[in-house]
């Protein structure tokens, strides 16, 4: 988690989310993974093996059994089977609902024994293993045709430490868990990416790391920006492993506090990423494609500067070029959002690449609110592109900038004096030109909103599916906490086609940040 720089930050900067507490308690020892479990549909993001797909809505901040901010997840069901509350006081979860957890602060879903049944891997970075402040977890969860944990599998917890899962002693704020993300590669074999950004070394504090989980039998690889291949060398502060993307042909990983050498002068926190294969190499590590840091050209440091934050938040989609038969390659979108747009401060900005498939990249598009056609103005403050979410609407055909789509989470908008960092969501073609295309939400803009309120910070929360954008709106007026469900291809201000909120349809009353995370 990115600790304060010499800039002075305003409202949203402030946001970091951290937490403490925990005494983390053995690992429920999962079945043998199932080659197919009967009755699982094998559909994307479904628990319960329906083949409908759920809902995930993250509230990290939440009370648990009167411990603050030990943090939930609020599982819905397709088809409107009810909800599940997921947290560490659920049956079949190991560990405890403890203060300060934040069970939830990342997430990604995935079908990891290849049972047919989707199964989440929470992330709780800030769980304490015995008096180790913030050392972190990762519990994976499986779904079942009973749903999550009703299947009697268990959970599988991944934390460092000799009697853990992943390398390396644990050691307070390396955050494990701080962002993770899954995938199934090529050759039908299931990954978990588990970034680690607080992970000490030789160097220095806070380089970083990640955890690379393989095959149905959670093979570990572990990697680091010294391991062999990897782009750059580890330094302090680097937070490699603070942000995560995947698709199943690709991931990348953030360093947002990476360090670029200019001929003015060492950039601090000017941020970087790295991209990978999921193959695991010679070297028995995932396979390392490229890195780079920012430059409008996608391969130089020339615009780099200090607190950039290049790689703070990370999008990818799979694509289908023209001429392709299936999803060969992803595009990427790496948000900048502390960019500077000449004298407006962090106003903030996102890069767009295409990798293809034989590992290369291609740079798209600079996008900022001062580009051409594109809604809005950039102003100081705004954080475009502090979330980021992608879809691909149409996975079965080739790609084009009307089924490529974009959602920039811009939290510090203000669209008047009295609502500061109200925030908005923009939504833009992932391919062509970005004023082409583009829509703009916001409260009582298409979100819709009974109170209007300063620092809404809408925008904190975004998710994706190749059929609608999720917008969470976790801060701001009690009354106005809920997830809308919008198309794709939404209007400026156009209305939401579901919503969920706390208090109705079996959603429990009580949040704190319902909607900070979802998909």
């Amino acid at each position: 988690m990115p600790r304060a720089t010499t800039r002075t930050r305003r409202g949203v900067a402030a946001l970091a989310i951290a937490g403490a507490a925990t005494l983390l308690g053995q690992a429920v020892v999962p079945a043998a993974p199932a080659a197919a479990a009967a009755g699982c549909a094998g559909a994307q993001h479904d628990f319960n093996g329906d083949g409908i797909r759920d809902t995930v809505i993250a509230d990290p901040e939440a009370t648990v059994s009167g411990k603050e901010r030990a943090g939930q997840i609020h599982i819905v069901y397709g088809g409107d089977k009810g909800t599940f509350l997921l947290s560490q006081d659920s049956p079949d979860v190991s560990d405890a609902a403890e203060q300060g957890d934040q069970f939830g602060f990342s997430y990604a879903v995935y079908d990891a024994n290849l049972d047919g049944c989707s199964d989440i891997a929470v992330g709780i970075p800030f769980e304490d293993v015995g008096t180790v402040k913030d050392a972190g977890l990762v519990h994976l969860i499986h779904g079942s045709t009973a749903g999550v944990t009703g299947g009697g599998l268990g959970t599988v917890g991944f934390r460092q430490g000799s009697d853990g899962k992943l390398a390396g002693g644990y050691e307070a704020e390396d955050w494990v868990g701080y962002a993770v993300a899954a995938g199934r590669s090529a050759t039908n074999i299931p990954f978990l990416v588990i970034g680690a950004p607080g992970e000490d070394g030789g160097e220095g504090k806070d380089m970083g790391m990640f955890h690379y989980v393989y095959g149905i039998g959670y093979d570990v690889a572990h990697v680091a920006q010294d391991s062999t291949g990897v782009w750059e060398d580890p330094e302090p502060n680097d937070r490699f492993g603070a942000s995560i993307a995947a698709t199943d042909r690709h991931f990348v990983v953030g360093a947002p506090g990476e360090s670029t050498a200019t001929s003015s002068g060492n950039r601090e926190f000017a941020g970087g990423v790295v991209a990978f294969r999921p193959s695991i190499n010679t070297y028995g590590i995932p396979d390392p494609l490229f890195g780079m840091g920012q430059g409008r050209t996608g391969t130089g440091d020339t615009t780099a500067q200090t607190d950039d934050q290049y790689g703070a938040a990370l999008a990818m989609a799979p694509y289908r070029p023209a001429g392709a038969t299936s999803n060969t390659d992803s595009l990427l979108a790496v948000g900048v959002p502390g960019e500077d747009l000449a004298t407006t401060v962090d106003a903030g900005a996102v890069h767009t690449y295409h990798i293809k498939a034989d590992g290369t990249v291609t740079p798209l598009r600079w996008i900022d609110q001062n580009q051409p056609g594109v809604e809005g103005e950039a102003e100081p403050g705004d954080f475009f592109g502090r979330r980021l979410a992608a879809a691909n609407t149409s996975p079965s055909a080739p790609g084009t900038a009307a089924t490529m789509r974009l959602a920039v989470g811009v939290p510090g908008e203000e669209s008047t004096e009295e609502f500061p960092e109200e925030g908005g969501v923009q939504i833009l073609p992932l391919l062509g030109d970005p004023g082409t295309g583009d829509s703009w939400i916001a409260p009582g803009d298409g979100i819709p909103a009974a109170v209007r309120a300063p620092r809404t910070l809408l925008g904190l929360g975004l998710g994706a599916s190749p059929t609608a954008l999720y917008v969470g709106v976790p801060y701001g007026p009690a009354g106005n906490r809920a997830v809308h469900a919008f198309p794709w291809t939404t209007p400026n201000g156009g209305a939401p086609t579901r919503t969920w909120r706390p208090g109705e349809a079996g959603i429990p009353a009580e949040n704190a940040a319902f909607g900070a995370l979802l998909s």
